[in-house]
């Protein structure tokens, strides 16, 4: 069988076993699309010899912003094939961060899928000089369409697109990814097509999945966590299904029925809190048989279970548990979840259900994973399982994660200072704190930079303290504060219909009250502070939530509080809710 040395030699390598094989699929007027392979390849070398005839060069960065979409994939291998440079960008970060990275990475070419993407590119061409074109996958009018410059390219040759690719190596610079960040201005990961296929052929032994599966995609793809996973389902000759939106994913996972697809947690509470919310409007005996259910599912281990706990939980199964798959397609091998710790009772409860969380952790100047849970060589519910292969993890003094392998960056684009912070010895500085559990599992503790030590001199680690407290049904997101303070305390986003639900057999005169009324109740705000007073049982008294405050709103990656890998961005959290933080320590 074929090897892949550079990332477009998977889509060659998957020619060779199956060229009609359906790489891919997409939805058009309610029917599902297939690209095969031998189809996906020819549309590859078309749009590199578009990009020949547009002028692009080797080593240049082509800027490439677009929803999930088959287009996405083709320019992707299109631009790598040639030498040059996947710049990937989120589609729903500010015209400040496109301005920022379009001039500190000098594109001069930008593809976008969408008129919307268009007009806000174009917004910022007086701020961007060197910026030359822009080009739409949707073709409308007054839009350059992509198809334009892959016309343009029946005049190239077939040698001198084979010329270019036969001088594209495994060391070659494959792409740049701009690192959000919760501080600061975003860095340019630089990532070799060698850093991105060890990081895929470590990858691809973790999952239980094999030649023909279906696989979902949802996440964006412009983050390297999802498109690694891309190239593991290619490797493994997975079709791809692309998911059109977070509104029709429901009905999407019912017409796909995928094997896998990886999840950040946010998007798996959710679900959970959509069936939860279903279950509790149930009456009678089908409610309780619910409840029943998730009782017993929050118990779940994954071995050491006793056969009474296995009898329930067969009927558990059968009566409740199998519409969870049915759910999500019926057909589901696993779940990849990352970005950020999911909760330990929600992995109880999908495991419970048949429907195996393989949850892991990485970063994106790793390329980006280092550790999951992993089917074949071993799970540990709380941690984030094992090393992958061929990668080497280490603790510092300090606790802090060091990890090496062919997988780590080749270092930052133009800043030499910030690799030099990270990289050292072949080691990358994580900036991450773990422990290793029974030995060899790992848990990540929380951010080096995000521990901090109160007035009193006890370090806080925010991270555990935020887990518990968004597994209350009352707190939709919480962030701990306290740096240099007296003492820890909290800013809430309440879950507000989960309040409703609860006021309506409670305080059911506070219901009719507009939102702002009804959360700045002292009925509320006490309900919420009997869950802190709950979840403050688990920590030492350093450790407590002493006050808080309410935030009306959710954080979103929109108003500027999360990346878009739903990180807080602490620094302007703290800044924008100045004025609660102060009242709080004032009072």
């Amino acid at each position: 069988m074929p090897t892949a040395t550079r990332l477009f030699d998977l889509a060659y390598r998957q020619y060779t076993i199956a060229a009609d094989f359906p790489m891919f699929c997409y939805r058009k007027n309610d029917e599902w699309i297939k690209v095969s392979c031998s189809e996906f390849i020819q549309q590859v070398n078309e749009t590199s010899k578009g990009l020949i005839a547009l002028g692009i060069h080797p080593g240049e960065k082509v800027a490439l912003i677009s929803e999930n979409r088959v287009e996405w994939n083709i320019l992707d291998f299109a631009i790598q094939q040639i030498g040059a440079v996947v710049v990937a960008i989120y589609p729903n970060i500010s015209t400040d961060d496109y301005t920022y990275i379009f001039n500190h990475a000098e594109i001069r070419h930008c593809i976008v899928s969408s008129k919307k993407l268009y007009a806000k590119i174009s917004s910022i061409v007086a701020s961007c000089p060197q910026l030359s074109k822009i080009f739409s996958f949707d073709k409308e009018e007054g839009l350059d369409h992509w198809q334009d410059f892959v016309a343009a390219g029946q005049t190239v040759s077939d040698e001198q697109l084979s010329k270019l690719r036969e001088a594209t190596d495994g060391n070659t610079l494959a792409s740049i990814i701009y690192t959000s960040g919760t501080t600061g201005s975003p860095k340019g990961v630089m990532l070799s097509h060698k850093n991105l296929l060890a990081d895929t052929m470590s990858s691809e032994y973790s999952f239980p999945v094999q030649r023909g599966d279906r696989a979902l995609s949802f996440l964006p793809v412009c983050h390297a966590y999802e498109r690694v996973f891309q190239y593991v389902y290619m490797y493994k000759g997975l079709t791809i299904f692309f998911a059109r939106s977070m509104d029709t994913i429901g009905e999407d996972f019912k017409s796909a029925k995928p094997h896998i697809f990886s999840a950040v947690p946010r998007v798996l509470e959710k679900v959970y809190e959509k069936i939860k919310a279903t279950g509790e409007q149930l009456n009678g005996w089908k409610r309780r048989i619910f409840l029943w259910s998730i009782r017993l599912g929050e118990q779940y281990e994954l071995e050491n279970r006793s056969w009474w706990y296995d009898f329930r939980l067969s009927i558990a199964r059968k009566l409740v548990f199998s519409k969870w798959r049915e759910a999500l397609g019926g057909d589901i091998k696993g779940i990849a979840s990352g970005s950020a710790a999911l909760q330990e009772k929600l992995i109880r409860l999908y495991m419970a259900a048949g429907i195996p969380i393989y949850e892991g952790y990485g970063l994106t100047e790793a390329g980006p994973c280092i550790a999951v849970n992993c089917f074949k060589r071993g799970m540990k519910i709380g941690t984030v399982g094992l090393p992958l292969i061929n990668i080497d993890i280490k603790l510092a003094e300090d606790g802090e994660i060091l990890t090496k392998g062919e997988n780590n960056m080749i270092g930052y684009y133009k800043n030499p200072e910030a690799t030099a912070e990270v990289l050292k010895d072949g080691w990358l500085y994580t900036g991450d704190i773990g422990q290793w559990v029974e030995g060899r599992f790992l848990k990540i503790i929380d951010r080096k930079k995000e521990m901090f030590k109160t007035s009193g001199g006890k370090y806080i680690v925010p991270q555990q303290i935020e887990s518990r407290l968004v597994e209350s049904s009352f707190i939709e997101q919480a962030m701990v504060i306290g740096e240099g303070r007296k003492f820890p305390a909290a800013l809430i986003v309440p879950n507000y219909h989960n309040l409703l639900d609860w006021a309506r057999s409670s305080q059911p005169t506070l219901v009719h009250l507009a939102k702002a009324d009804f959360l700045d109740r002292q009925e509320i705000q006490q309900k919420i502070e009997a869950e802190l007073q709950h979840i403050n049982q688990s920590f030492g008294n350093w450790e407590q939530i002493k006050k808080f405050a309410v935030l009306p709103d959710e954080m979103t990656v929109e108003t500027g509080e999360l990346t878009p890998t739903l990180k807080m961005k602490r620094k302007i959290i703290l800044q924008k809710y100045e004025k609660e933080v102060e009242g709080i320590y004032n009072q």
